[in-house]
């Protein structure tokens, strides 16, 4: 028998032991031992003729103990709430895909004869062996043009918690988002909800202010960056009479319509520098100075923040407070962008489309018990899944509506021009005003108060590796500025940020290093701060 020592080098267990996950119910998985946060290979269920079953997930914990597992209609068992069954299509064959745990990776071999199957939309003939990094991304497996299952890691939450907040998925980060709003809902604290534009950032600020002690009063919501800058501190904390021109009555901010309940600042980084000060006031002392009015207002409120700004860059540029950044993370939590949870596709897909479908009045096409009659070409869902979606879930919802109103009428759903525009190979996109990486310089590499534009790609690569990613040191090298380094930062394509790394990837370099992180960094290339602060926000450090 191959051991997991020779199967994994950087994944699931190589430390000798074992994981017996023969069973796969909660019981096993969530364990009183230290083993609950392991990555696990599994499958998960993006498509199926009956729509109930997408979602269902079956757990592969043969492969990481070094044996065989195996796939075919009439095994292993996929779970979820209420139900535990094999695929059970009958135009699966009962030929089990034979999964085998190999150096590096997971080879997937088929017997001679085997029915048509696809990987990531290409046929597979005879075996395929996938590496780490791909089931890390979720591949995508497309069985007899019935059924779409995604092969990828799945981390078993440390602390699993029954109540959606709001959430739809069972993918491991939110599960953990889950988690964390758990911990945090019944203090006091304010907390600071990062990610992109998309992820639903509001929904956890509606979830934490729903499980608070808060949840009867009052949840009021104000978007920052739609504020123009001359009227924030009057929409903040209100106004008394006569305190500008058109003020004939005193006027309620927001803080004042949010007593004894909950205040969320959407796009906090964009709050004007003039009125932060006030804003730390008001988080620090629970004050708040109305414009034009001569003493200041207690206020019951507790501040909820979320951002997609960088704010540590925005500190070192001088435009956002630290002090500010400090009070308003009381806690972060981080919410991942929809590539990290590609096994939360199909259930989004079916929740979405059922809210679009009931609107339309057309709920009978995922309803409707036909074999024959897909209610959607799994090939589309295949497409969807291994799409990037740069505007996340949100994204996702829009492409969902599109596809169900254009296709009203027919007897299921069925792809349009503009999804299928969205979803066709992109060419490289434009850049207004882009960084042009000039030649690589032939003088020394670093000389004293450069331009930005006069540092070349392959030099602020090598500078960054020199320094270990520690910016304010390859920036000295470098002759720019922090804030100029992190321009260029964004701009080449060759980096990515901390935020952009999958969940399962911090786990597997943190194991594989043994939690070294200078290691860490070498291996992941990104800044060590930002590293760091994603290292702690996973529990990975005490």
């Amino acid at each position: 028998m191959v051991s997991s020592d020779d199967v994994f080098m950087s994944s699931p267990r190589f430390d000798g032991s074992t994981l017996d996950l023969s069973r796969t119910g909660t019981e096993v998985l969530w364990g009183k031992d230290d083993l609950a946060f392991e990555p696990i290979p599994a499958l998960t269920i993006l498509f199926h003729p009956q729509v109930l079953r997408v979602g269902a997930r079956a757990y592969l914990g043969q492969i990481v103990r070094g044996q065989e597992a195996r796939l075919s209609r009439l095994e292993p068992d996929f779970e979820q709430p209420g139900s535990r069954e094999p695929l059970n299509d009958p135009y699966l064959s009962r030929r089990p895909i034979h999964f085998l745990p190999v150096p590096g990776g997971i080879e997937m071999r088929l017997d001679e004869g085997h029915a048509r199957i696809a990987l990531n939309g290409e046929p597979v003939d005879g075996s395929r062996v996938l590496s780490l990094a791909e089931i890390r991304e979720g591949a995508v497996l497309e069985m007899a043009g019935r059924v779409v299952l995604l092969l990828h890691f799945f981390i078993p939450p440390r602390l699993p918690v029954g109540e959606p907040h709001g959430l739809v998925g069972e993918s491991s980060v939110i599960a953990q988002v889950r988690a964390e709003i758990h911990r945090v809902a019944d203090l006091a604290v304010p907390v600071l909800i990062r990610g992109a534009t998309g992820t639903g950032k509001e929904l956890v600020a509606q979830g934490i202010h729903a499980a608070s002690r808060r949840h009867r009063g009052p949840f009021v919501t104000v978007n920052l960056g739609a504020i123009p800058p001359s009227l924030a501190a009057s929409e903040l904390f209100g106004a008394a009479r006569g305190a500008f021109t058109g003020a004939v009555q005193a006027q309620d901010g927001y803080f004042r319509k949010a007593q004894g309940g909950t205040l969320f600042l959407d796009e906090i980084g964009e709050t004007p520098q003039e009125v932060q000060a006030s804003l730390l006031r008001a988080l620090e002392a629970g004050e708040i100075q109305p414009v034009g009015a001569q003493s200041a207002l207690r206020v019951d409120v507790r501040v909820l923040a979320a951002t997609d700004a960088d704010l540590e860059q925005r500190v070192q540029a001088g435009t956002f407070r630290e002090p500010l950044l400090h009070r308003l993370a009381g806690y972060s939590i981080r919410l991942p962008p929809l590539r990290e949870r590609r096994d939360d596709i199909g259930r989004l897909l079916v929740h979405f489309l059922r809210q679009e479908l009931a609107a339309t009045g057309e709920l009978d096409i995922l309803d409707r018990d036909s074999p024959h009659l897909l209610w959607i070409k799994p090939a589309l869902v295949v497409r969807l899944a291994r799409y990037d979606w740069p505007g996340n879930v949100r994204q996702l919802r829009n492409a969902v509506r599109q596809l169900v109103i254009g296709s009203r009428g027919l007897p299921r759903l069925q792809s349009s021009p503009g999804l299928e525009n969205l979803l066709a190979p992109a060419a490289a996109p434009a850049v207004a005003d882009p960084v042009v990486f000039p030649a690589q310089p032939s003088g020394p590499v670093a000389a004293r108060r450069r331009k930005p534009a006069d540092v070349s790609q392959d030099e602020l690569l090598a500078v960054l590796r020199a320094h270990r990613w520690r910016l304010k040191s390859a920036a000295e090298e470098l002759g720019i500025s922090r804030p100029s380094l992190y321009v260029l930062i964004e701009h080449c394509p060759a980096i990515r940020k901390a935020g952009d790394l999958k969940v399962e990837e911090i786990v597997l370099c943190h194991r594989e290093h043994g939690g070294d992180l200078d290691r860490m960094v070498e291996c992941l290339m990104v800044s060590r701060d930002a590293l760091l602060r994603r290292i702690r926000e996973l529990g990975l450090v005490s």
